[in-house]
C-alpha cells in the first residue's frame, strides 16, 4: 500500500494544503516559504506512522488526510471532549469510497487520569513488561512510564485496525538535524551521550558485514560438508560444455574480485583460478557442482554488495580530497590523499551530511517505505544539491520506495519542477 495524496486543513488556523504525490518516478518535492509547515507535515506523517500519536494534539489544525492507492482513505480530526473546549481528542475514521469503514477516538489524558487508570490494570502483562523494558531509564517518570503502557493497551484494544493499516507502510524521516545521534527511540524523554551519526553507521555496517560474512561461512559449511557426496552420486551429470564451465568460472571470479574490493571478501593466495587443461567428463562433473556451490555461497553477498557498491560509487564522486575504504572490522574510514588517517567525525559538515543521507537511505530503508527528507541541501555544495535527485533515482531503482522531500532550494529541484508541490500562503 502506497500514499497517493495527503492533505491538510486549516494547518496552524490558517493553511489547506494538498500533496499529490509522484507515484511514477516515487519521488515528490514540496517547497514553498518558511513557515507554511513543510517540516511539521512531514513530522505529522512520521509521528503518525511511528504510532506517536500524542505530537498530533501539540499542532494546531483541522483534518488531516491520506488517500491510498487502494481507493481508500484515513482521516484524523480534532474534536473535544467537553463543551469548555479544553479536552481535545483524535478522531480516526477510516473510509473506502466514502463509504466509513472504521472508527477510533483517541483521548489526550493527564497524567493523574493515566496513574488512575493505569493502577486499575497494574497486573495485565502488557504494562508489566513495558515497565520493566522502560525501568533501565530511569529519567522517564513513573507516571509517564504508566501512560505510554495504558496507551499501549488501550491502542490494542481499541484500533487494531488502525495498527494494521499502520503496519502496512513503513514510514522514516531523515530529519534536518541529523549529524548526532541522541537517542535510540527519538524520545523526548530520555537522551543519551551526543554521537555522532558517521559513528553510529560505521559501526553499524560493520555489523551488517560480519553478519553477511556469518552467513556465508555457515553456507560453506554446510555445502563444503556434502561436497563429495554431491559429486559422486553416480546420478549427478553435467549438461554444460567445457567452454561454459570455463566462462562461468571466469564469472565467478570476476564476482569474487569485485566482492573484495568492496571490503566483503578477502584476498586469496591464488586469486586467479584457472583451468587450462583439458576438460574431461569426471572433471566436467566435479567443476559443474563446484560452480553451483560458489554461485549459491556468492549470492549472499548481493544485496549488501549491491549497496555498498552505489555507496561507494557516490562518495568517491563527490568526495574530491579523500579516499574510503570499507572493512568488516570497521564499516567506513577514510584517508587524505597521501594517506594519512582521517577520522569521520573530523569530515566536514557537507560531507557528513551526505554520508548519513546516503546511509540510511541504502542501509536503514525498507523497500516500499516512504522516507521523509527535511531540507537535504544543508551544508552541500551547490554542485552535489544538483546531483542529488539522480542519486535518488539510483537508489529507488535498487531498493523501491518513495521519497517526500521538503526543500528551500531551487538546485536540488534543479530541471525537475514537475516533480514539485509548492505549499502556499492562505491568500496566495
Amino acid at each position: 500500500m502506497r500514499i497517493q495524496e495527503i492533505s491538510v486543513q486549516n494547518l496552524f488556523g490558517m493553511f489547506d494544503h494538498v500533496i499529490p504525490m509522484n507515484m511514477e518516478e516515487r519521488i515528490t518535492i514540496i517547497h514553498g516559504p518558511n513557515g507554511v509547515g513543510k517540516t511539521i507535515l512531514l513530522k505529522m506523517l512520521n509521528r503518525l506512522f511511528n504510532l506517536q500519536y500524542d505530537f498530533l494534539y501539540t499542532i494546531p489544525f483541522a483534518e488531516f488526510r491520506l488517500d491510498f492507492d487502494n481507493q481508500t482513505y484515513l482521516i484524523i480530526k480534532k474534536s473535544f471532549e467537553d463543551k469548555n473546549y479544553t479536552q481535545e481528542r483524535l478522531e480516526f475514521s477510516y473510509y473506502n469510497q466514502n463509504q466509513e469503514l472504521e472508527r477510533y477516538s483517541h483521548q489526550d489524558f493527564e497524567a493523574e487520569e493515566l496513574r488512575v487508570e493505569a493502577i486499575k490494570i497494574i497486573n495485565d502483562r502488557i504494562v508489566k513488561s513495558i515497565i520493566l523494558e522502560e525501568q533501565k531509564y530511569p529519567e522517564l517518570q513513573f507516571v509517564q512510564r504508566l501512560g505510554r503502557a495504558v496507551r499501549s493497551i488501550r491502542e490494542q484494544r481499541e484500533d487494531g485496525w488502525l495498527l494494521e493499516l499502520i503496519k502496512n507502510l513503513e514510514v522514516s524521516l531523515i530529519e534536518s538535524d541529523r549529524l548526532f545521534d541522541f537517542s535510540d527511540d527519538h524520545s523526548p524523554y530520555r537522551q543519551k551521550d551526543r554521537v555522532y551519526s558517521v559513528t553510529t553507521y560505521s559501526n553499524e555496517l560493520a555489523e551488517k558485514i560480519e553478519e553477511t560474512l556469518a552467513e556465508y561461512g555457515v553456507l560453506s559449511q554446510s555445502l563444503d560438508r556434502t561436497f563429495p557426496v554431491r559429486v559422486f552420486n553416480p546420478n549427478s551429470s553435467s549438461d554444460l560444455t567445457a567452454e561454459t564451465l570455463r566462462e562461468q568460472l571466469t564469472e565467478l571470479e570476476e564476482q569474487r574480485t569485485q566482492l573484495i574490493s568492496l571490503g566483503l571478501l578477502e584476498q586469496d593466495e591464488n586469486p586467479e583460478f584457472q583451468v587450462e587443461q583439458e576438460i574431461d567428463d569426471q572433471t566436467k562433473s566435479i567443476l559443474s557442482v563446484y560452480v553451483e556451490d560458489v554461485e549459491k555461497k556468492l549470492e549472499v553477498f548481493n544485496e549488501i554488495a549491491s549497496k555498498i557498491a552505489i555507496f561507494k560509487k557516490i562518495i568517491e564522486n563527490r568526495f574530491s580530497y579523500k579516499k574510503m575504504s570499507i572493512t568488516k572490522e570497521e564499516g567506513f574510514t577514510f584517508t587524505t590523499l597521501n594517506d594519512n588517517p582521517l577520522s569521520s567525525t573530523n569530515l566536514s559538515s557537507g560531507e557528513q551530511h551526505e554520508l548519513v543521507i546516503l546511509y540510511e537511505l541504502l542501509f536503514k530503508v525498507k523497500p516500499n517505505s516512504l522516507i521523509l527528507i527535511d531540507e537535504p541541501e544543508i551544508s552541500l555544495h551547490v554542485a552535489w544539491q544538483v546531483e542529488f535527485l539522480n542519486d535518488l533515482q539510483e537508489i529507488i531503482r535498487l531498493a523501491n520506495f518513495d521519497i517526500l522531500i521538503a526543500t528551500h532550494s531551487p538546485d536540488i529541484i534543479n530541471d525537475r519542477w514537475d516533480l514539485t508541490v509548492e505549499l502556499q500562503g492562505p491568500n496566495e
